[in-house]
């Protein structure tokens, strides 16, 4: 990777994976594009365009103006949002995907996007979620996650385009504020936690999801990306993850910092019927044997560095 364009730049992933590669491979290599500019950091701290995703010769005229080697697709419609609105889903990631594999190949370029745990449904075996197993989601962001493993291996195979994802759990990040997804709760908490001392639950206590923090989560793309090719079998959605609770065990970290913060529970159906779809704990061995995947963030660990960074962030 040298010069690397990035749809879905200002998203939560892309908010702070901008950062992370201006300071690997320098700030003018890395072209920032969303549907939207407003002012970030991601936005301001090298070049940036704005880009509809469902405008594939807007997208082919962006890379290769900028010269790019490689393409990291990131904007998608999440979870929540996405029930709330399946046929937009499914055009805008679909859609999307579909004009980002195309710009690759007419351009050979490297290829990235990112899977989820919501790949998965009630029938995928939910204990140490195995890397090839049983798919059947329930959601219309799940079905969309699955059809998009399969184009990415199709174009592999097809085309011989390089692509290479993951499938990620719920993602912790300081940075970006949630943004639509089932597992936002695990950030909304600690912004709860500063600002008010406490927080009401949308997830059912025991409910067990996959997490990781942000930078393990950043980390993850770079070490791939890098990867040696001959050594990826799967080369599409590797199971990732750092972590697995469930609401009681964050509020028990989050206590542990801070006495006298409280939780209660107020359950959305909606969302928390996604997340029992999902698995409780899935394998990661396959991207631990294949690139090397690992991660440096447990949840006591992850707690401390967000409440730090919150502080200053909120001026508390």
């Amino acid at each position: 990777m040298k010069k690397i364009m990035v749809t879905g730049a200002l998203g939560q992933i892309g908010s702070e994976l901008i950062t992370k590669l201006r300071m690997e491979y320098g700030a003018d290599n890395i072209l920032a594009t969303d549907i939207r500019h407003p002012q970030s950091e991601a936005a301001d701290s090298g070049p940036f365009a704005l880009l509809d995703v469902t405008n594939g010769e807007e997208m082919y005229a962006r890379a290769k103006d900028f010269g790019a080697d490689t393409m990291v697709h990131m904007a998608a419609l999440l979870s929540a949002k996405a029930e709330d609105n399946p046929l937009l889903a499914w055009n805008l990631n679909m859609g999307g995907l579909v004009n980002a594999l195309e710009v690759s190949r007419e351009l050979g370029l490297q290829f990235f996007t990112p899977s989820s745990i919501g790949a998965f449904g009630p029938s995928t075996p939910k204990i140490n979620t195995p890397q090839d197993t049983l798919q059947r989601p329930t959601t219309m962001y799940g079905v969309n996650k699955v059809a998009g493993e399969l184009l990415c291996d199709y174009y592999y195979e097809k085309f011989g385009l390089d692509t290479r994802g993951v499938r990620f759990p719920g993602l912790i990040s300081n940075v970006a504020k949630p943004g639509g997804g089932t597992t936002d709760y695990a950030v909304d908490i600690f912004y709860k936690a500063l600002e008010e001392g406490k927080y009401t639950s949308y997830i059912a206590e025991g409910t067990y999801m996959d997490m990781m923090y942000m930078p393990d989560a950043v980390q993850a793309i770079v070490d791939l990306m890098e990867a040696d090719p001959a050594k990826l079998i799967h080369r599409n959605a590797f199971n990732v993850t750092a972590m697995s609770f469930e609401p009681s065990q964050i509020a028990t970290a989050i206590q542990k910092q801070m006495p006298n913060f409280t939780m209660s529970y107020d359950v959305d159906p909606v969302r928390q019927a996604i997340a029992a779809s999902w698995p409780d704990a899935i394998d990661a061995s396959a991207a631990k044997a294949e690139w090397g995947f690992t991660a440096k963030y447990d949840l006591d660990k992850m707690t401390i560095d967000m409440l730090e960074k919150l502080k200053v962030k909120l001026a508390i």
